[in-house]
C-alpha cells in the first residue's frame, strides 16, 4: 500500500527527524526569553513533569522525557544552579537522589504554561481539529513502529 502512495521522501524525513519539533523548540525558546523567563524547552518539560509530581527519581525524569542518563543529569545540574529544583536523597535508599522543585521553581509554572500554551496555539494556527487528530494518530503509530 505505501508503494503506492506518492510522497516526498525529503520532507517526509524532514519533518521525521525533528525539523518541526526543533522549530517548535525555537519559537517556546524565544517566546520564554521576550517574556523573561530563561528557562529552555528541555527544562520546560522537566519542569512539566514536576509539576504534575514532584520528588522523583531522576530515572523517572529520564523516561518521561525521553532523555538519556548523562543528558538529564547535566539539565538538572544547570537547573540546580538556576534554582529551580534541587536534589534530595530518597529517605528509604541514600543511594537515590529525588528532585524536587524549589520556590522559583514553582512559581514559573503560570506563566510557563501561558507561553506554551501560546507557542502551541501559533505552531497549530490554520489547522483543523480532524488534521490535529489524524496528525496525532500517525505520529503515534509511527512512534510506536519504531521504538524499540
Amino acid at each position: 500500500m505505501i508503494e503506492q502512495f506518492n510522497f516526498d521522501i525529503q520532507l517526509i524525513f524532514a519533518i521525521l527527524n525533528g525539523k518541526v519539533s526543533a522549530a517548535i523548540n525555537r519559537k517556546l525558546s524565544r517566546n520564554f526569553r521576550q517574556n523573561g523567563m530563561e528557562i529552555t524547552p528541555e527544562q520546560w518539560t522537566v519542569l512539566l513533569f514536576l509539576w504534575e509530581k514532584d520528588g522523583v527519581t531522576q530515572q523517572e525524569l529520564c523516561n518521561a522525557t525521553f532523555k538519556d542518563k548523562p543528558s538529564m543529569t547535566r539539565l538538572i545540574d544547570n537547573m540546580e544552579r538556576q534554582h529551580l529544583v534541587v536534589r534530595i536523597s530518597d529517605k528509604k535508599d541514600r543511594r537515590t537522589n529525588l528532585i524536587h522543585l524549589t520556590k522559583t521553581g514553582k512559581e514559573l509554572e503560570e506563566m510557563a504554561r501561558f507561553i506554551a500554551n501560546k507557542t502551541l496555539k501559533e505552531a497549530l494556527h490554520g489547522l483543523t481539529l480532524e488534521e490535529l487528530r489524524v496528525s496525532q494518530k500517525v505520529l503515534r503509530k509511527i512512534f510506536t513502529n519504531t521504538k524499540d
